[in-house]
């Protein structure tokens, strides 16, 4: 499996989880346009009044994967759940976490992006 189908496969488990814990999947992959940085949002969940915007990422251990999430992401990440709330209208809560798989365990960071 190369790294393209590894990160697809990690982005259908924490689709799995996020719907396990009772998540609704608004959109996968989100694509900004232009003059937002072209980020991606790599999954949008809502339950209830709570729409999350969620980083995945899939490194061999969980200091690997936090290590990956860079400063500038996390600045596309929130420009992008920016323009996908004015676009959608959403006035309830939002949220940044990361899920990180590694191995055989998956990490949600809730809260933490």
């Amino acid at each position: 499996m190369n790294s393209y189908e590894s990160g697809l496969f990690a982005e259908f488990l924490a689709k799995w989880y996020l719907r396990f814990h009772g998540f609704h999947i608004i959109k996968s992959r989100y694509i900004t346009g232009r003059n937002t940085g072209r980020a991606e949002i790599d999954i949008i969940a809502r339950r209830h009044n709570l729409m999350i915007f969620v980083e995945v990422k899939r490194r061999p251990n969980i200091e690997i994967a936090w290590s990956a999430i860079t400063p500038a992401q996390r600045v596309r990440l929130r420009r992008a759940a920016e323009n996908f709330i004015a676009r959608n209208g959403w006035t309830g809560d939002a949220r940044f976490d990361a899920i990180l798989v590694c191995g055989r365990h998956i990490h949600w960071a809730r809260g933490t992006l």
